[in-house]
């Protein structure tokens, strides 16, 4: 992920939280930036490029797939403890385009135990393109 030193919500742990994640190799391939990181919220942003197109000359799904997934990610890492994925689940809503800007913005739903949940919705110019939730193992709890 890229550095974008004016991103919202960064002191203390939130300021190492995004400084892992903008380290993040497959992000970075991507051209994934991470927007804004609170705790239990975050926003990561994409913009579609033609090296990010499937066999079928559209957008791969799996790119709207990542956006979201590293917004989850930075979310459910957010307060500095250690979370792995449990389960998600991507909901479909409409098709991208080459030069679109995708937006993810996850938020914590519920947090118990050892778990918690979220919720990111996906965006394409204001417009919602997809749905995620996921599920987390806190690591540390």
């Amino acid at each position: 992920m890229t550095e974008d030193t004016s991103a919202a919500g960064e002191d203390g742990v939130e300021e190492e939280v995004a400084a892992r994640i903008r380290s993040d190799a497959f992000c970075e391939t991507l051209g994934i930036e991470l927007a804004v990181v609170e705790p239990g919220y975050a926003v990561t942003e994409l913009v579609v490029t033609e090296d990010l197109l499937n066999f079928h000359g559209t957008p791969h799904g799996g790119a709207v797939y990542s956006v979201a997934d590293a917004a989850f990610a930075a979310a459910s890492n957010s307060r500095g403890d250690p979370a792995v994925a449990l389960e998600t689940n991507m909901s479909y809503l409409d098709a991208v385009d080459v030069g679109d800007r995708l937006t993810a913005t996850a938020e914590e739903t519920h947090v118990g135990g050892r778990t918690a949940e979220y919720e990111v919705e996906v965006t394409a110019e204001g417009d919602r393109v997809a749905t995620f939730r996921g599920r987390v193992y806190l690591l540390d709890a």
